[in-house]
Formats: structure tokens, sequence, C-alpha cells
């Protein structure tokens, strides 16, 4: 059970308005006032509320029930439910992972919305989230890259709380990792602090591919994958 973490300076991420704007489901520069100028000032200092880091545990045995949904890793149950099941069912080996953008960004949001600046807390809620998945990407590329050099591809990766996933099911995926893993810990109800981090799962093997997610297949209207249809300007 091989543990890689790694951190990440907020700038290699690349993140600029027009990802934000997408991320807003805007077009690049189409974005109605304050957005754009809002963007620009937040993401000219995000650095500074920033501690990003993050990694995987490769896990090489785990067993599926492709009937009831359930994978076993470490003689751990997870129930991920028929969209994510069908999505690993080539796995041979997984990665649980996990990463954060730090406190920082998150309690700033936080902030701001708590002192009646909710347009602008909104602006550092979306580009939280951005870090912290862009962050995970690079992960994720580094585990592909891992893999390709044995012969074996990736899945997407699926996290709790997702795809009918239920969201207590972190407390058993945190179990397998140290104690305050990245500075992570989980509510009684399961929700991560610092809040803009992720977790999740992704299948390994021969015959896994990233195929993209099937949105039309899920009913969560609120997904941070799905894929959204750009809004246009009525300012």
């Amino acid at each position: 059970m091989d543990l890689e973490t790694y951190t990440f300076d907020y700038h290699s991420l690349n993140i600029d308005k027009a990802t934000i704007e997408g991320f807003m489901g805007y077009d690049p520069e189409t974005s109605p006032e304050p957005f754009p100028q809002l963007i620009d000032e937040i993401l000219s200092i995000a650095d500074s509320y920033c501690n990003i880091q993050g990694g995987y545990r490769l896990f090489e045995d785990i067993e599926r029930d492709k009937k009831n949904h359930l994978f076993r890793v470490n003689e751990i149950t997870f129930d991920i439910k028929r969209i994510i099941s069908n999505q690993l069912r080539k796995s041979e080996k997984a990665a649980l992972f996990v990463c954060t953008a730090g406190p920082g960004i998150g309690d700033w949001s936080k902030e701001l919305m708590s002192g009646g600046d909710l347009m602008k807390g909104y602006v550092v809620d979306v580009i939280g989230s951005e870090i912290v998945e862009k962050a995970m990407d690079k992960i994720q590329d580094k585990l592909a890259n891992e893999m390709k050099t044995f012969g074996l591809g990736i899945t997407d990766r699926y996290s709790p709380g997702y795809c009918d996933w239920h969201v207590s099911e972190q407390q058993k995926l945190f179990s397998l990792f140290p104690e305050n893993y990245c500075g992570i810990k989980l509510s009684p109800s399961s929700l991560m602090y610092p809040i803009k981090s992720v977790s999740g799962v992704i299948g390994i093997g021969r015959e896994a591919e990233r195929k993209g997610y099937v949105c039309n297949t899920c009913t969560m209207k609120n997904c941070i994958y799905r894929r959204t249809k750009p809004k246009t300007s009525r300012m």
C-alpha cells in the first residue's frame, strides 16, 4: 500500500479568469460586472490563502461485488452504488485519494459571506473549488503516468457524496490514511475540513480508462463535474 504525497504552488495551477468564468457557467469574457474585476482581484492574492497538498494510496488487492455494487479494499467494504460500480468494473487495483486547498481560502469565503459581502464570498468559494480540482487533476495525471509504466490505465475519479455514493463512507475512506493526513479532518456528519477538499477512488487496470463523467445517468444537479451550458450576460 504505497502512499504518495504532493504539495503544489498556487501559481503552478495556472488558474485564470476564463477558467473561473467557465466554472461559473459563462463563456470567456462574458461574465457580467462586477465579476470580471472581482475574479482578477481575488486571483491576484489567492496564493496567500492556500496550502495546497494531497496524495493517494495504492491498493493492489481489491474485491468487487458487481451484483450488489460493493467495493472492498483492505477488508473495508464500500457501498459505491451502481454508477460508480459500473465505471470501476475493469479495475484490478485502486488508488484512494485526498486533496485540499488548505483552510485559508474556505475560511476567507465564509468570513466574507458572514460579513454580508455575498458576491465576493461566492467568487472566493468558486476559486477555492477550482484550486482543489486543478491540484487533484495534477495528482491524477501523476498517477496515470506512474501506472502507464506498468501497462495500466486509470479511470476517472469518484467521490463520496456523488453518483449516489453516500458521503458517510468518507469515514471508511479516511480510516485508510494516516490521521489528519494533509491536515484534513472529518466532522461527525462526514464533511471535510478544510472545506475546499476532495476525496475518493480511482480505478486501475489493464483495460481501465478515463471516459468522462456519465452525467446523463446521474440525478445530482449541483455536481462539480456536471457539464454546464454557458450562460450569456444580460447586463
